[in-house]
């Protein structure tokens, strides 16, 4: 109990700090639940933008065919990462033949100084194929895909790294990037960036470009990233409704060098800061013979491995004093499947005394007010949401919404100071536009045979108890909603210690606003010992 007040206390003389520093009060979520907000979309924006054209200067190839490009880091264990990058052309045609992995090497020379690389380190390469056996729609094959794990790393320190194949030579440029802190109740990234649902479209450039602009340590990318799995069959202006649009279509082409304009896209952030990343609907991607996420599984390194999961599509890793688990909702997540039972093994591990944050991600909402989705995945949280909260997580973000939602701690739809704060942030700026339909607006409420999930089954329900009672959308915002908004952007989270976390919510139209953002909170954590004394504001 003392240890509570302590806590509690320590935390009210920081924000008071903050307050007097800046001017500005930032509310902490002791003070809550909140009232809920609901700012409206700004008439003034557009909705969306289309796609990027292949030849745009930021996604087209700039290299000859074995140099290294798309470079990206990603989080092996606090004393190593992932280098990844692809080198040779890929293929697009009705006839392709695969590159041979085995004609190029995988290298990654690094040290702590420029120019200087102590150290070797040799991985894997691959390719992967996009194979549709119906007339008219093109096959694809990879360029050769390289992963190669650096280790021996020391923990906030910064390294210089070169990647490719020092016998032909075809080596990158001369990259550099800063370790993560090792777990420890002091020891936190500095800025850790959020984003969904990105795209490669005009709103998606504003987004990186400001993400940039906040340097990030790190960024959680919370599914569907690229879109290639519509860009061809819709001409690069997008479709709420594929199948309504192409009833004809046998199955659902995905035009594969999206993937490489993406990579090119992004490498200017992930060749320098590591990129942790969850499958969407979006990467289910259907091909010849029912395979699904090729691409995604081919393209990126995760810690599924060294997390004691058996699965790209659910892991977890450490990043100084917060876990952070990933998981999948396009895989099997029943509590008799094997991603529930890595997951409470996984949960019983954690040591709250050297990570005392615990935070999960996945892509799509469980807690969500917007009529796009809504209640979509109620089979997963009926599923999960127990052994979450049983567990003490902190946080959940979100995407699959293409706008932003942040909710009062909640469980089973029912306030509670125990519950997680989840946020939603599928807004990155993609081609299907920004959503701006609530599930509560007159008219808006979708019927219970919408929102059919791509995965698992339909759980849909009507509320028990409260406003909501008997009814299968609520006439008014909820009460578990604290704030929402339709708008394009990427979240930033600053953790400060472990009881506090300040988030902010950073919209694509304040990029060039000094110290402006549309959303902004301390988290504070509250755990089981201290939330009986916690007063809680109706």
């Amino acid at each position: 109990m003392e240890d509570c007040k302590v806590c509690v206390a320590l935390v009210m003389i920081l924000v008071a700090v903050d307050v007097v520093g800046s001017g500005i009060h930032i509310p902490t979520t002791l003070e809550g639940p909140f009232e809920p907000v609901t700012r409206s979309f700004d008439p003034m924006l557009r909705r969306g933008s289309d796609d990027l054209p292949m030849d745009h200067p930021r996604l087209k190839k700039n290299v000859t065919s074995n140099f290294p490009e798309q470079i990206a880091l990603a989080i092996s264990s606090p004393t190593a990462m992932w280098v990844s990058w692809v080198t040779g052309n890929a293929q697009i045609g009705l006839n392709v033949t695969p590159l041979d992995p085995s004609t190029v090497a995988s290298e990654v020379w690094y040290g702590r100084e420029s120019g200087k690389y102590s150290t070797k380190r040799t991985g894997i390469s691959m390719i992967y194929s996009q194979l549709y056996p119906f007339q008219g729609l093109l096959n694809y094959t990879s360029g050769i895909i390289h992963h190669v794990k650096i280790d021996g790393l020391k923990p906030g320190t910064k390294y210089h790294y070169k990647c490719g194949d020092s016998s032909i030579p075809e080596m990158s440029e001369e990259h550099v990037f800063k370790t993560l802190p090792l777990p420890g109740t002091n020891k936190y990234p500095s800025r850790i960036a959020v984003i969904g649902d990105l795209g490669l479209t005009n709103n998606s450039t504003t987004t990186i470009d400001h993400l940039i602009q906040n340097d990030p340590s790190m960024v959680l990318m919370v599914g569907d990233l690229t879109y290639a799995n519509q860009y061809r069959t819709t001409g690069g202006k997008g479709a709420p409704c594929f199948s309504c649009a192409f009833p004809d279509a046998p199955i659902r082409e995905t035009y594969q060098p999206r993937w490489d304009g993406w990579g090119r896209f992004m490498e200017p952030l992930t060749s320098r800061v590591p990129m942790m990343v969850v499958e969407g609907n979006h990467e289910i991607e259907p091909q010849a013979a029912e395979i699904t996420f090729k691409s995604y599984q081919t393209r990126f390194a995760v810690p599924s491995e060294e997390s004691g999961s058996n699965s790209n599509f659910y892991y977890s890793f450490d990043a100084g004093g917060v876990h952070f688990i990933m998981l999948g909702a396009y895989v099997n997540y029943n509590t008799t499947g094997a991603q529930y039972a890595w997951l409470e093994a996984d949960l019983q591990k954690i040591d709250r005394r050297v990570t005392p944050w615990l935070v999960a991600a996945w892509h799509p909402p469980w807690y969500n007010s917007y009529s796009s989705h809504y209640q979509e995945f109620e089979c997963m949280r009926l599923q999960m949401e127990a052994l979450l909260y049983r567990y003490g997580v902190d946080i959940v973000f979100s995407g699959h919404v293409h706008a932003y939602e942040r909710t009062n701690r909640v469980y089973n739809y029912t306030m509670d100071p125990r519950g997680p704060v989840y946020i939603t942030v599928g807004d990155g700026g993609n081609i299907e536009k920004v959503d701006v339909d609530h599930a509560d607006d007159p008219g808006k409420c979708p019927s219970a045979g919408d929102n059919m999930p791509e995965y698992g089954g339909v759980c849909h329900l009507n509320f028990t108890s409260g406003p909501a009672k008997g009814k299968f959308c609520w006439d008014r915002q909820p009460e578990w909603s604290a704030y929402r908004e339709s708008s394009f952007g990427h979240g930033i989270l600053e953790v400060v210690n472990s009881t506090y976390a300040l988030w902010t919510w950073h919209r694509n139209q304040d990029m060039y606003k000094e110290n402006s953002h549309g959303d902004q909170i301390y988290i504070v954590r509250q755990p089981q010992s201290c939330s009986a004394t916690l007063k809680i504001v109706p």
